[in-house]
């Protein structure tokens, strides 16, 4: 059994590929990122067609060398643009095809001819946001059955959102992956959690606080298990997005007037809230990136690009530098995507 050390799952979108491209070359060969199309809105087959072409021409070009998964359970196969492209791009790059147990037939067919036609494989992913249930095994099984022994396969077991209310994710993990893992020869294992919060407001004090990382709880109590797969099974999140962010309409205009910078420790994220409604006052993006740096767990500007930023961000003056909502994803996730690898490969103190 093959595979990545980090399966991080990205929405299709630029600020996240702007963190994969920032990532040092080092931390980017471990990382093997679960891309999701978001749903499109546009109107008119001419415009859905720019629309999705775009993203994907973006992403398949921050991973012209190093394979990931494109997954797109938005796409209707009945549209032409989705019809057109997603065949092209799966079997012509190196985004590995995606589907579900649970989506159209027409889907699972496309996905697993282009995966046949690309020769990279194809991902299974199995959502799961609750209880385990053993009909999603009968289905899953059907579904490999239809795709052929010929077809290399991974397991991408998502658990979606997994924060301290949901303790019992481990062991439903663990049920899940008792039943899928004797029914392939899996190359990779990957469980997938968002453990970053839906909402902050509970965890602030003076707009300052921190959320407990309850998904890499969870990943260890699977790897700790005793199970004979467990020592295989990656690890993977939402990078510091809540999981439910990557559903939403790619032109989504829900905006907080809040900013939030975002810093990933061993057990936790810390947050620094701002007022940022048209970015009237940087002073206070200063004062949110200069509290995470006077904090001991900030790792230093040479840790990541991320990091630096934050550091740049905190010493300088004026609004040049201070970013927007796409720049405090961007960076989140930088500095994110790089502790936790170095975390898995032993080198979390590394400066």
């Amino acid at each position: 059994m093959s595979g990545p050390l980090y399966v991080p799952v990205l929405p299709a979108r630029p600020h996240a590929v702007a963190a994969v491209k920032d990532l040092a070359p080092g931390i980017r060969d471990r990382t093997a990122p679960l891309w999701t199309l978001p749903a499109m809105t546009t109107e008119g087959a001419e415009e859905l067609q720019q629309a999705v072409d775009k993203e994907l021409r973006r992403v398949a070009a921050v991973q012209k060398y190093t394979s990931a998964w494109l997954d797109a359970p938005h796409a209707d196969l009945d549209e032409r643009a989705y019809a057109d492209l997603l065949p092209s791009y799966w079997s012509h790059t190196a985004l590995r095809p995606v589907t579900d147990p649970d989506l159209p037939a027409a889907h699972q067919a496309v996905a697993a001819a282009s995966a046949r036609d690309g020769g990279n494989g194809l991902g299974i992913r199995i959502r799961l946001p609750g209880a385990w249930n053993d009909e999603l095994a009968e289905r899953t099984a059907a579904l490999l059955t239809r795709t052929g022994p010929e077809v290399r396969v991974d397991l991408l077991l998502d658990l979606q959102t997994v924060l301290p209310s949901r303790p019992d994710a481990d062991k439903e993990a663990l049920r899940a992956l008792d039943a899928l893992v004797p029914l392939a020869s899996w190359r990779t294992i990957a469980t997938l959690a968002g453990g970053f919060p839906d909402e902050v407001d509970g965890l602030l004090d003076r707009e300052r606080g921190e959320a407990d990382r309850a998904d890499w709880d969870a990943w260890h109590e699977i790897r700790a298990s005793g199970r004979s797969y467990a020592e295989f099974v990656r690890y993977g999140d939402y990078g510091t997005l809540p999981a439910r962010n990557l559903g939403r309409a790619a032109d989504d205009s829900d905006r907080s007037p809040f900013g939030l910078l975002r810093y990933t420790t061993e057990r936790s994220f810390l947050l620094a809230r701002f007022w940022a409604e048209k970015r009237g006052e940087t002073g206070v993006t200063r004062e949110a990136a200069r509290w995470i740096t006077e904090l001991s767990d900030f790792r230093g500007e040479g840790a990541s690009t991320g990091d630096h930023w934050y550091q740049q961000c905190a010493r300088t003056t004026g609004s040049k530098g201070t970013g927007n909502a796409g720049t405090w994803n961007h960076v989140g996730n930088v500095q994110h995507m790089t502790y936790v690898v170095c975390c898995l490969t032993g080198d979390a103190d590394r400066p």
